[in-house]
């Protein structure tokens, strides 16, 4: 009976470590999931809560950075709970890339419910 209860504990412990982990590494900003990312943009939090705010050098460096993996990176870090929970709205967000004067940001690119001016 013993052996037949550690042989059931191995077979377990065999289809566990054999098993998918899930998605690592499949979300839109890579390895890193957006709720992480969106802490790197810290130096946003004045002009995601303001459309007519003048975003800071350091937020438009950090929207740079991160616009430059993809634009549904970007957009995942906008809209993420992190980015929600510090107050950031949504429409003031994605008008950031534009205030902060990026040539190469994914102008009508479909974010959510909103389009990227």
């Amino acid at each position: 009976m013993r052996s037949l209860l550690v042989l059931s504990l191995v077979v377990v412990a065999a289809a566990c470590l054999a098993a998918p982990r899930g998605a690592h590494g499949a979300g839109e900003c890579g390895r890193t999931p957006a709720d992480e990312m969106a802490l790197k943009l810290a130096p946003c939090a004045s002009a995601g809560q303001d459309p007519n705010s003048a975003p800071s050098s350091g937020c438009c460096t950090a929207v740079r950075t991160i616009g430059k993996q993809s634009p549904k990176c970007l957009c995942a870090v906008m809209l993420s709970d992190t980015a929600k929970s510090a107050g950031i709205k949504p429409e003031a967000a994605i008008s950031i890339p534009k205030r902060c004067n990026l040539v190469d940001r994914p102008v009508g690119y479909k974010c959510g419910a909103y389009t990227l001016p």
